[in-house]
């Protein structure tokens, strides 16, 4: 009885090692393949855009109230967040909105301008 369980078993793994290795080999491009927001994203990279949704952390400039720091958006308001110190352990939050700089609690000024979306 053993040895058939044995077997049953040996077979079954041989079987699921060959077929997925043969699916693996099929898969299409991942660009091909993607639909909807995840194709546009994927779209934008190949074409060099490598922060197509403005996610990555934008450095901080001087932001003075002649000349704040420029943050793009696509809608009227977005919410940002300022880390006033190099070793601070939080973040201060606020909500930026289209054609009022705002000021920071460590001084610095931002501005919200519009970028159109991807």
């Amino acid at each position: 009885m053993a040895a058939i369980a044995l077997r049953n078993v040996l077979q079954v793994s041989k079987r699921n090692v060959f077929s997925s290795a043969t699916k693996l080999a099929n898969m299409p491009d991942p660009v091909e393949h993607a639909t909807g927001l995840e194709k546009r994203e994927l779209l934008a990279i190949v074409s060099g855009i490598e922060n197509p949704f403005d996610m990555k952390v934008l450095k901080r400039g001087p932001g003075t109230k002649d000349c704040p720091n420029q943050v793009p958006s696509c809608f009227d308001a977005r919410l940002l967040g300022c880390v006033c110190n190099e070793d601070a352990t939080n973040i201060q939050w606020m909500w930026l909105h289209q054609g009022k700089p705002k000021r920071c609690h460590c001084g610095h000024w931002f501005q919200l301008v519009y970028k159109a979306p991807v």
